[in-house]
């Protein structure tokens, strides 16, 4: 997310109660629904290969309305466990009921499971963001099993990443995921209105949309449209390697690109995004993808979708796997820190819930790189500490009980800064060097702050204890 989508917050909870909370929810902690024998909660990333679920494959086929605003169909779900235990359940996340809760009399929740076979489903948490599958017997290590169910998905009256704008849908965090568990339990973390709390393995996605033929629907891997029905299209897109998966729906303008890399661009806006906007965030996008390749890594996918609308001031804009949704004006939009989340959540995963600055600050250096953009007074130029317990490394939980307005001047501008000084340093190739092979180490896999430490302490002979002090990087 852009640091200016992050100012302004998202549509949905308030910071200080979640969205219609069920009795047993506390504000924004941290929900563990613990399995018997699991132990109690501790750390908060999961430890080298404990996470599980993994391996996860995703086979989806959905059918839209005449506009687009609601998809049904049926979802299948494959996955291994990778714990020494066995599993005994799964959870799943339904990110789209995080603004809306377990709705109410009339207005159910946006995204809805039922039918579900190859399990046994349980009352759904978290605000309805979660709801556990009992597996038939326990799963043993290394063993592969699925589960499917019916999903309803209504896209909800509010121009979001989930949501309307006008005859234009955007259904991100539509598609239900797995959660992650490890050797501290689920983590099953609340949706707290502004930022973001996810933690998905990467995992492979064959979505089928069979929608009216009107609609042009950009999404997440790559695509193929052929026709259907009298008045319909089939999109089918598949995409390996990746956390989620997001789509749009709409009459939307569209253009393809290839960066002098090889990558393919494909460019979709609204009717009244203005031509100057779109020009712009072509420009860069492309420019970007290949210096992004060039620092950290090869971009893996093929190809990306920029989805654009000026209606998106309320809101700002979003990185998916494969798809970033931007507010796009005259003079352009966060594109470039938005493609910047390709490599930092994309490529490299974390827990944003517990550890923000490792997508957010990551981002936004990688953005002020590409700009050029003068560095060696940011701590000054962001002021002093907004209080005593602020820190890039802080939690979610914390921004959201009380420390809201310490959010992007911590994480998207200190910790920005954070990541220049030791730059300064080690040297601009020694920083280069260090964060590519950060990147490469840590391919489709989930990092900690701890596995960053690491790797910059071990590019310098230099003690960085003091440094990491100095930014409040614990």
């Amino acid at each position: 997310m852009g640091p200016q989508a992050a100012a302004q917050g998202l549509t949905g909870p308030g910071p200080l109660s979640p969205a219609r909370p069920t009795a047993a929810e506390a504000p924004f902690s941290l929900t563990r629904v613990p399995e018997a024998g699991a132990s109690s909660p501790g750390g908060r990333t999961p430890g080298p290969g404990t996470a599980t679920p993994d391996r996860p494959s995703y086979q989806a086929s959905l059918r839209a309305d005449a506009d687009g605003s609601r998809w049904t169909g049926r979802q299948t779900v494959s996955f291994r466990n990778a714990a020494r235990t066995p599993l005994r359940s799964v959870d799943l996340r339904l990110w789209g009921n995080g603004a809306d809760g377990c709705g109410g009399p009339g207005q159910p929740s946006p995204v809805r499971v039922s039918r579900v076979s190859g399990g046994t489903p349980g009352a759904p948490a978290v605000g309805c963001t979660a709801l556990r599958i009992t597996l038939p017997a326990p799963l043993p290590h290394g063993a592969r099993a699925s589960v499917s169910f019916d999903v309803s998905i209504a896209v909800p009256h509010r121009i979001h990443r989930f949501g309307r704008d006008g005859a234009y849908r955007f259904l991100g965090n539509a598609l239900p995921v797995l959660s992650v568990r490890d050797a501290q339990g689920p983590h099953l973390d609340p949706d707290v209105g502004f930022g973001e709390s996810f933690l998905t393995l990467t995992g492979d996605f064959r979505v089928v949309l069979d929608h009216p033929a009107a609609l042009v629907v950009p999404a997440t891997g790559t695509t193929t449209r052929r026709t259907g029905s009298p008045g319909r299209a089939v999109t089918t897109s598949v995409a390996h390697g990746v956390r989620d998966f997001a789509w749009a729906a709409g009459p939307f303008r569209s253009r393809t690109v290839t960066t002098p890399g090889g990558v393919r661009l494909n460019a979709f806006w609204t009717r009244t995004t203005p031509s100057e906007g779109v020009a712009l965030d072509l420009r860069d996008a492309v420019a970007s993808v290949d210096d992004f390749g060039r620092r950290f890594g090869r971009y893996p996918y093929g190809e990306l979708d920029l989805v654009m609308s000026d209606h998106l001031d309320g809101f700002g804009s979003m990185e998916f796997p494969g798809l970033v949704l931007l507010w796009t004006e005259p003079e352009g939009s966060a594109v470039v820190h938005e493609i910047a989340h390709q490599w930092f959540y994309g490529i490299v995963g974390n827990d944003q819930f517990a550890s923000p600055w490792l997508d957010e600050s990551f981002a936004q250096y990688a953005n002020q790189l590409y700009y050029g953009e003068e560095t060696t007074t940011c701590r000054e130029d962001h002021g002093d500490w907004p209080s005593a317990t602020a820190s890039p490394t802080r939690s979610m939980g914390y921004y959201a009980n009380g420390h809201r307005s310490e959010y992007v001047q911590v994480v998207y501008l200190r910790g920005s800064c954070a990541l220049h000084d030791p730059e300064r340093v080690l040297g601009a190739p020694a920083m280069a060097r260090m964060l590519r092979g950060y990147v490469r180490d840590h391919w489709l896999g989930v990092a900690t702050t701890a596995d960053f430490r690491r790797a910059a302490q071990a590019a310098t002979v230099r003690d960085l204890g003091p440094f990491w002090t100095e930014h409040r990087i614990g």
